[in-house]
């Protein structure tokens, strides 16, 4: 797994890129941010990847409430660092045989396609797909545009459904 967060997310959202700076380039394992991190990279790559973080941090607020004072705070403060149970992913996801806990989101329809998940999900709508068997879902992009607040309360309900039949 290559990307950002921790190994025992209980949330992994795939993304097909990474942020264009040198240090993420290179990067083999996953690795936790640290605090500060996100802002750097935002303000160094500009409003793509801090619209990713900022709708991470809205979907994970959306899921738990308490977490944090508001989702900037979660963002600044927890999002992807060692303590947290999120990781952003730049590899595609491998499946085994054995039942996970977390669940997983591949960003983008196109993304989804490109890798051969897009064919091996149920439809549920122009903008989401499951494999309940994968725990798995296919959701906009991580955009205002295409994954408005909305469309995160819908993402959220889906997360929640896997989250109730593990139990």
């Amino acid at each position: 797994m290559t990307g950002l967060g921790t190994a025992n997310a209980v949330l992994k959202v795939y993304i097909e890129n990474i942020p264009p700076l040198p240090q993420y380039r290179e990067l083999s394992p996953l690795t936790a941010m640290k605090p500060g991190e996100i802002k750097t990279i935002a303000d160094l790559t500009g409003n793509h990847w801090r619209k990713i973080f900022n709708v991470y941090a809205k979907l994970w607020q959306q899921l738990h409430p308490g977490c944090a004072a508001s989702w900037q705070q979660f963002r600044d403060e927890e999002l992807l660092q060692a303590h947290s149970q999120q990781a952003l992913l730049f590899s595609p996801p491998e499946f085994n045989s054995h039942k996970s806990e977390h669940v997983s989101i591949i960003m983008g329809r196109t993304y989804a396609a490109k890798i051969g998940i897009a064919e091996h999900c149920y439809w549920l709508s122009q903008d989401f797909a499951i494999n309940e068997s994968k725990r798995l879902i296919v959701s906009p992009y991580f955009d205002y545009r295409q994954l408005s607040n909305v469309k995160i309360v819908q993402l959220a309900g889906l997360i929640e459904n896997f989250a109730g039949k593990s139990r």
